[in-house]
């Protein structure tokens, strides 16, 4: 039961890794449309943007060093 359960978390953490894909896919996607409608503030809306895609990524770097620890034990 013991390997079960962690072959269990192992593939939940996983999961953590399909939201930082989608939590970056959505945020390029607002400063795409906040570029076309302001050119003019493009430079201030990347950077943000880089700094917001930077910590959806931890949360996916992070679920992937949990799911590779984990596999590890089994």
């Amino acid at each position: 039961m013991g390997t079960t359960l962690i072959a269990v978390g192992a593939g939940l953490a996983c999961l953590g890794m399909i939201g930082g894909g989608i939590g970056t896919g959505i945020a390029a996607g607002k400063a795409v449309e906040g570029v076309s409608r302001q050119p003019e503030a493009s430079s201030k809306i990347i950077s943000t943007m880089i700094v917001g895609i930077a910590f959806s990524e931890i949360t996916a770097i992070l679920s992937f060093l949990i799911a590779f620890l984990l596999q590890a034990k089994l």
